[in-house]
């Protein structure tokens, strides 16, 4: 029978297989040939869930019921070791959304870090696409090709690890203008940016995924300072999940809101000049009347006059005398007097 994990119809040998148990506890497994599960609520055959359809409930050796599922890749993601911080599934949902990764697509990724964006990219390049991963760390690259293999049951043939720097190792990877799409998962894509350009095919699109806002600014200033591509759009995603039992309708008191920011722009066509973008002149830039707008008065903050600092100063005093005589008074006070 095939080791390659199915990702639909009855559960077959190499498949993966989420069980949840007594008391909502989890269990992932891959089915093998004579495996089992052992748990202190007795011990589960793998061969119980052989040719059982997805969704089927199976009873171990101790008369526990476990519900058992394929897990899907937001589950498998937020599961795997992880060498470095993933991109949750949210903003990975977002990222094949802005930058339109679609079947076929040539696309370049760094970096790899624990290899869950990887996932999701190879997913929506399908078989005939092509991606691309640059990782400066051999370790990550390790963790993100184990954790691709576990999914996947091989290494996939659309893909390609590189250990290096995008900088440098991109143009020996790709031809000028013949990438679809890239996205850069790290601490400064700005300094990519250049070769990302000269890569990416005209109408392609670059996808920066930052933590900062400081991080944000910088790599949109650098996109439009370079005049190849179209105005870098910036936005970020929270979601909130809902308790909904009966009436009991309501948001659940923890979610998963900042993440990440996604700034995304199109590479344009050689010498393409594209109209001008009225805005507000770039704060990169500012004069007198700018630092105005920002001194305290200005922004709420009420500048306290020197007679008020003086006054609160009496004040504050007059609190630390009172306290001295209090205790001065008490020290002074024998603790046997019957008058006391």
């Amino acid at each position: 029978m095939s080791e390659t994990p199915h990702l639909s119809g009855p559960f077959r040998i190499g498949d993966r297989v989420q069980l949840t148990g007594p008391k909502g506890r989890m269990h992932t497994i891959t089915l093998r040939e004579g495996g089992e599960l052992h748990t202190h609520n007795g011990v589960l055959k793998h061969s119980l869930l052989v040719d059982q359809p997805d969704g089927s409930v199976v009873t171990n050796s101790s008369g526990h019921d476990y519900l058992a599922v394929r897990p899907l890749l937001r589950d498998f993601v937020m599961s795997m070791p992880r060498g470095a911080a993933i991109v949750y599934p949210k903003d990975a949902a977002q990222i094949l959304a802005q930058a339109d990764v679609f079947p076929g697509a040539t696309v370049v990724e760094a970096g790899v870090g624990s290899g869950a964006l990887s996932l999701w990219l190879l997913r929506a390049i399908g078989p005939s696409g092509r991606l691309l991963s640059f990782e400066r760390r051999e370790e990550f690259a390790d963790v993100a090709r184990a954790n691709v293999e576990t999914f996947h049951g091989e290494q996939p043939a659309t893909w390609q690890v590189v250990v290096g720097d995008l900088v440098e190792s991109l143009p020996d990877a790709v031809a000028p203008a013949s990438v679809d799409r890239v996205v850069l998962d790290m601490l400064a894509p700005w300094e990519c940016i250049d070769a990302v350009a000269d890569a990416l095919t005209p109408g392609g699109v670059v996808l920066c995924y930052i933590a900062t806002a400081t991080q944000l600014s910088r790599v949109a200033e650098y996109i439009r300072a370079t005049g190849l591509f179209t105005e870098p759009d910036a936005s970020e995603t929270m979601v909130r999940g809902w308790h909904v039992e009966g009436l009991a309708v309501r948001p659940d008191h923890r979610m998963v809101a900042h993440t990440g920011f996604l700034i995304t722009a199109r590479r344009l066509a050689p010498g393409a000049i594209p109209p001008e973008v009225k805005r507000r002149a770039s704060k990169s830039s500012y004069g007198d009347e700018d630092v105005e707008l920002w001194t305290p008065g200005a922004v709420g903050d009420r500048e306290i006059t020197d007679k008020n600092l003086r006054k609160r100063v009496r004040e504050a005093q007059k609190s630390a005398e009172g306290v001295r005589q209090s205790v001065a008074g008490a020290a002074a006070r024998p603790e046997d007097d019957p008058a006391s």
